[in-house]
């Protein structure tokens, strides 16, 4: 592994953790960029432009600032005063450590391995965009009909109706 690589992954894991225990909705939701774009450099580091690029569109790009404008918009004002940690989180990490040791363990002791190394298909952002532009251009245009009235459909909920006053000057 190369240093950049190990950077990253640190930073990466760094903000995971900070996105988890954070008590402000908006820093946890920060942190959460984070890791979207740290994800999407690793991939970009590993030779997987195509997803790497979708990680940064797709992820930090859209569903992240969703994240955001959905916190800021459904905001109920103060944070509770409840601990960050439940009261067995140090069994629970116990647990997690040894199911995650448990697995890894039978994943590379698995004979579902392959064995042999064999050569990586090559696969080309321009391979893959020509490929959605031409033969599945209509169901990308259809995906991307119903992000925009995911979208509109959004706005909509998050718009608040002013509540309406009768001739008397009551509200109804």
């Amino acid at each position: 592994m190369s240093l950049p690589f190990l950077i990253t992954a640190v930073v990466t894991l760094f903000a995971a953790a900070a996105a988890m225990s954070l008590r402000n909705l908006v820093h946890c939701a920060l942190s959460f960029i984070i890791v979207f774009a740290g994800l999407a450099a690793m991939y970009l580091q590993l030779d997987a432009q195509f997803v790497g690029f979708a990680q940064i569109l797709v992820y930090v790009g859209a569903v992240a600032i969703l994240i955001v404008f959905a916190i800021l918009l459904t905001r109920a004002g103060e944070t509770p005063n409840q601990a960050v940690l439940a009261p067995g989180w140090f069994y629970g990490i116990i647990v997690a450590a040894t199911v995650f040791t448990m697995l890894g363990w039978s994943v590379l002791n698995s004979k579902a391995l392959p064995s042999d190394q064999s050569e990586a298909p090559v696969a080309t952002v321009k391979g893959i965009g020509d490929v959605l532009m031409n033969k599945y251009v209509l169901p990308l245009e259809l995906i991307g009909l119903l992000l925009t009235a995911a979208m509109i459909g959004a706005v909509v909920i998050a718009m608040k109706e002013s509540p309406k006053t009768n001739e008397a000057g009551r509200k109804s």
